[in-house]
């Protein structure tokens, strides 16, 4: 098991391979279908100041916050997949989620020095992992708002990374 601390240094994103079992510490975000499109806006139009997020070596998780507990969404739906390229491009070093992902967002993961990662389908133990949370941004949202949560061992493992993939087909572009 490889410790990958947040925020995650470009070095450590050139190191970690397809297959690597990581567990992450410190900060991850969380956000789903209506969040990650909005945080591509306020990128897009350099306003990521206006909610006190910093996106350089971050982490992702695409997920809604629940009392319940967290669990990934499926990271292919339109708005998930469609915002990776340009969070990446905004300094986001590792998405979480579950499911395979095009070539074109594995393409454009390779072109942002950025990696994808896979939770085990396990939602109960990640209850166990979070030291803390708070909604960082879009409250009005309610569980599906943008969470910062502070986490010890939280496992995941690469699924894409500098053009590989472990679903069979490569995001070269």
């Amino acid at each position: 098991m490889i410790r990958v601390q947040t925020p995650i240094r470009q070095q450590t994103v050139e190191m970690l391979k397809v297959g690597d079992q990581i567990e992450i510490e410190g900060t991850i975000y969380c956000g789903r279908d209506t969040v990650l499109p909005k945080l591509v806006r306020l990128f897009e139009k350099a306003e990521m100041d206006r909610i006190g997020v910093n996106l350089q070596g971050a982490v992702i998780f695409h997920t809604a916050v629940s009392p319940a507990g967290i669990g990934p969404t499926s990271s292919n739906k339109v708005e998930i997949e469609g915002s990776i390229p340009v969070l990446s491009k905004a300094g986001v070093r590792c998405h979480l989620g579950k499911g395979a992902l095009s070539p074109e967002t594995g393409g454009a993961l390779k072109r942002y020095h950025a990696l994808y990662a896979v939770t085990p389908p396990v939602s109960a133990l990640f209850s166990d992992k979070i030291i803390s949370q708070r909604i960082a941004a879009f409250r009005e949202e309610g569980m599906e708002a943008l969470y910062e949560l502070k986490v010890r061992g939280f496992p995941a493992i690469i699924a894409m990374a500098h053009g590989e993939t472990i679903f069979g087909t490569h995001g070269e572009n």
